[in-house]
């Protein structure tokens, strides 16, 4: 099977030879065609090269746009700290709405027209139009909650949570619109999986993200769902205690950060959610050996009822990553039959 026919049809719960194979890589992408990682955020030719050298070295059934959490609130006008080989960072010493009023005023930008989303949607139709045939190509939006935090700078958004709950459903409903559209238009580019990272909610507690930001997620999930593509959901950090939240929320694959807890995921989510990754992207994947990472990577689908798993690691995987623990991953996956 193709990687594409593969991960579509696991998440329908159609047979499959074999575990579909996801990893997250950035920087290790940009540093396997000896690229820095600046231009590699801002030229849509090398992603697409990235990530086409990288699965077909490692043989991944997928391949991702997904790059740095500033590309939305730049075209905002958000000021963006610049590296030369790191990721760029939004500057929260001078967030875009440091004044919360700035809102009132703030216009949503087409992803056609950002200098960023559409150097990220030319990378999508790059990636569709060269292994679209083979590969499920995924494009990547900031959510709903991790938005919000890039323009209003995450403590003072944690603080308006109790302080100003109208602004901030206010900014997550502008946040979701321009979500959304940056969503669908990946998928007219040709995007057959949509990520959505949404870090910041891991931070929030369940009782702010049940009040403020779950129906957020419902209207990302319904939206891509109607463009045709599968729904994923990636939050850094401990979400077990959101777990229960989500179980409605259909997003068809939802990863799990190293912190979360598999066993407790897999319950209160039930037994046919695609859950995804989990592993200790340092102590196992950098620091590891290609035994320690088939041992890991055991111990989590046994956790994870021992089906409904992709093969990946919680987070983006180190750049100095040695290649025979990819490679570990990858034969894990080609061993195990679901």
């Amino acid at each position: 099977m193709k990687g594409k026919e593969r991960i579509r049809a696991y998440v329908r719960g159609e047979q499959v030879d074999r575990l579909p194979y996801m990893p997250i890589v950035m920087s290790f992408a940009a540093q396997g065609i000896k690229a820095k990682y600046k231009d590699f955020t801002t030229d849509y030719r090398l992603i697409a090269e990235g990530q086409i050298v990288f699965a077909d070295r490692f043989g991944a059934d997928h391949v991702s746009v997904i790059s740095d959490p500033a590309v939305e609130s730049s075209d905002l006008g958000q000021a963006v700290i610049w590296y030369e080989n790191e990721p760029p960072a939004n500057d929260e010493s001078c967030s875009l709405l440091l004044d919360k009023a700035v809102l009132a005023h703030l216009k949503q930008v087409k992803p056609e027209d950002g200098r960023r989303m559409s150097n990220r949607i030319s990378a999508v139709s790059a990636l569709a139009d060269r292994v679209g045939a083979d590969l499920l190509v995924e494009g990547w939006v900031e959510g709903p909650c991790a938005e919000a935090s890039d323009l209003r700078g995450l403590s003072r958004l944690m603080m308006d949570f109790y302080d100003d709950p109208a602004f901030i459903r206010d900014l997550l409903t502008f946040t979701t619109v321009l979500g959304v559209s940056f969503a669908k238009a990946q998928i007219a580019a040709g995007a057959t999986v949509i990520g959505v990272g949404d870090a910041a909610s891991s931070l929030m507690g369940p009782e702010i993200f049940e009040e403020f930001i779950r129906d957020h997620h419902r209207a990302y999930v319904d939206a891509i769902h109607a463009g045709g593509a599968l729904a994923r959901l990636h939050i850094c950090g401990n979400t077990t205690a959101l777990m229960p939240l989500l179980k409605d929320v259909p997003y068809d694959i939802i990863d799990l950060d190293h912190l979360a807890s598999v066993s407790r995921s897999r319950a209160a989510l039930g037994p046919d959610r695609i859950l995804l990754g989990h592993l200790d992207t340092v102590a196992v994947m950098r620091d590891g050996t290609p035994d320690t990472v088939r041992q890991a990577l055991a111990r989590v689908l046994n956790e994870a009822g021992g089906s409904n798993y992709i093969v990946s690691a919680g987070c983006e995987i180190p750049r100095d990553t040695p290649e025979a623990n990819f490679r570990a991953m990858l034969d894990f996956a080609r061993e195990t039959r679901p």
